[in-house]
């Protein structure tokens, strides 16, 4: 088996507004493995200032994974296990590999066309207007679940937008998700909790930085609104690790994201040891539409019933030609359209 890979930079067609800054593009890496009868694809994605990767010797690291590819795989996971993103494209290339159609790693209903995803609408932050665009236009296209990205603009007025959104739609008809990104000090946070709590939020993913568990903790015990754990999870290796966090912190939420978290079985162990009381959903990380398949098929087979993070597909003007589609705030494999790849 031979190994090649290639970094290509993707262009957002609008800005991505985070707490974190605006995205204007980023990069990934796509990890190609060939043997004498087929081709397998990866993608390595990551997101600076939120992967774990170390960027500075990035690439070296996967010089060094294609020039050992032929040693034994659990070798290979093992001296990976700093760089989750290229763990997650080495799962994805070898699943890829063997897979008996092109790029279906996980066949079922999905891959058919015979079902598709639930998945939520997105809003990046932005002024009041541009953020008010992107929510009537999540409900012109038939979303009754929309996550907003909040934290970058002045509270009172992204309160004032999320009640603008609460006067019109009941939660009934539209759920409503919020994001912080760790932008709240503890010592705020309850407060801005108590008053998102009015609007009948259905859960804020991560309201202070990763790392204070103690804080995070007596907010999930104390929150007027669930709390989902996001970045929180990244970092956290082992099953034994993972009881711990889980345990101390006990989140209504946690948040899965394969090329963050070191990929599919990174993450079903995350699954696994789940307490009862806590739910998940899987999102993806501003992957391609390579990535982006591969995370959907997995997600589909996790038979979770909640609205999923998987609508990303066409943030990027240069992303690939694929058979996922979106109709109706549902994700589509449509088996008969075909991929462009052009790496």
């Amino acid at each position: 088996m031979k190994a090649t890979y290639k970094r290509r930079n993707f262009l957002f067609k609008i800005p991505g507004g985070t707490s974190r800054g605006v995205l204007h593009s980023k990069d990934s890496w796509f990890l190609t493995l060939t043997d004498d009868l087929k081709t397998g694809l990866g993608e390595c994605s990551i997101i600076e200032g939120l992967s774990i990767d170390d960027l500075s010797g990035f690439e070296s690291k996967l010089e060094w994974l294609c020039l050992n590819i032929n040693k034994h795989p659990s070798y290979l996971f093992v001296e990976l296990s700093n760089y989750p993103s290229i763990v997650f494209g080495l799962e994805m290339a070898l699943r890829s590999l063997n897979s008996l159609k092109e790029n279906v790693l996980f066949p079922s209903d999905f891959t058919e066309g015979k079902d598709s995803i639930p998945i939520n609408g997105l809003v990046w932050m932005g002024e009041i207007d541009f953020m008010k665009k992107q929510v009537e236009s999540n409900i012109s296209k038939g979303y009754n679940c929309i996550k907003l990205k909040i934290g970058a603009l002045d509270f009172d007025k992204e309160f004032a937008l999320l009640k603008s959104i609460r006067d019109k739609y009941d939660p009934s008809e539209l759920e409503i998700r919020l994001d912080a990104n760790g932008v709240y000090s503890y010592k705020d946070s309850m407060s801005i909790l108590n008053k998102l709590s009015k609007l009948s939020i259905h859960s804020i993913e991560q309201p202070i930085k990763a790392g204070q568990i103690k804080y995070i903790s007596e907010l999930c015990l104390k929150s007027p609104i669930p709390i989902a754990l996001d970045e929180e999870l990244i970092g956290v290796s082992g099953l034994e690790n993972k009881i711990q966090l889980l345990d101390k912190i006990k989140p209504q939420y946690i948040i899965l994201k394969p090329s963050l978290l070191g990929g599919f079985k990174a993450s079903e162990e995350w699954i696994k040891v789940i307490p009862k009381n806590t739910k998940y959903w899987v999102t993806s990380a501003l992957e391609s539409n390579v990535g982006l398949s591969a995370i959907s098929q997995w997600a589909y087979t996790l038979n979770n019933s909640l609205p999923q993070g998987l609508g990303t597909g066409s943030l990027f003007s240069n992303n690939f030609a694929s058979p996922l589609s979106i109709k109706n705030a549902k994700l589509h494999f449509n088996k008969n359209n075909n991929w462009n790849i052009n790496i």
